[in-house]
């Protein structure tokens, strides 16, 4: 029980990695906010978690706006006293050559996947630091750190998450505040399945050690670890979930070598 009496938001919480984020937090003890875009996930996550026995709610919020961003913070410290955690997976992405993007394309990405997360951990950071604890934990890509196609809105945004998580690391220090990163590579969720394409995968698989794409359960267990004290003396960090995908060079791989895992 990692995280029991702590109180959590997960944004993006009614799919993908922050709904599995969402159920392994409910798992350890939390209490949870389920904040989503989507109302009907969000409640579908929250309720969920209840019926297994756990204390969530859902909020319909928008991260890009931020009257909705500070009445998440604000109703969840009303109904649970406190903040301790906010798992930030609220984004977008997509697939379109550097030359092909358009204005309102790249506006966009940068507006939810950047700005939004500016405006999330911002106000949860205000709440946290009244009460002298907190972890954040927000989520990049290896797209942020590596360049690849189709990438100019995506990776820019998420590489700005980077350098974002990095500032707050620094200057919440003090308040005892950590705020870390994951990167993931890929992963199978909703967003994913829209994304890439299957040349898309042919050209990841070839360039991830583990020659596969990740869940978002295992992306949850870092996430877990990052939101616990566990994670006490670890900030600033960027955390890759990726099979190996950041650490790989050339890899010359015989099919011989390409094995199914025993037992």
């Amino acid at each position: 029980m990692m995280l029991q009496g702590r109180t959590a938001i997960v944004t993006g919480g009614g799919s993908g990695i922050g709904r599995a984020a969402a159920h392994r937090f409910a798992q350890h003890g939390a209490r949870l906010c389920i904040a989503d875009a989507n109302a009907e996930a969000a409640t579908a996550t929250a309720q969920a978690l209840c019926e297994a026995g756990h204390d969530a709610f859902a909020l319909t919020t928008d991260v890009t706006d931020p009257q909705a961003v500070n009445s998440a913070v604000g109703v969840t410290v009303s109904r649970f006293g406190r903040l301790d955690i906010l798992l930030h997976s609220a984004g977008i992405g997509i697939e379109q050559a550097f030359l092909d993007t358009e204005l309102a394309q790249w506006r966009r990405v940068l507006d939810i996947d950047l700005t939004g997360t500016f405006l999330m951990c911002q106000s949860a950071a205000r709440a946290m630091r009244d009460q002298g604890y907190g972890r954040i934990v927000t989520i990049s890509s290896t797209a942020g750190i590596l360049g690849g196609t189709g990438r100019a809105a995506y990776g820019a945004a998420k590489a700005g998450v980077i350098g974002l998580t990095r500032v707050m690391a620094v200057e919440l220090a003090p308040y005892g505040i950590t705020a870390n990163c994951l990167a993931p590579g890929a992963i199978e969720t909703e967003l994913v399945a829209r994304m890439h394409s299957d040349e898309t995968r042919t050209v990841y698989r070839a360039g991830i050690p583990m020659d596969r794409y990740g869940t978002p359960g295992e992306v949850a267990e870092a996430a877990l670890f990052l939101a616990s004290e566990a994670s006490s003396y670890v900030t600033g960090h960027v955390l890759g979930v990726d099979g190996g995908f950041l650490a790989a060079g050339v890899m010359h791989r015989r099919h011989s070598e390409r094995q199914e895992p025993q037992g």
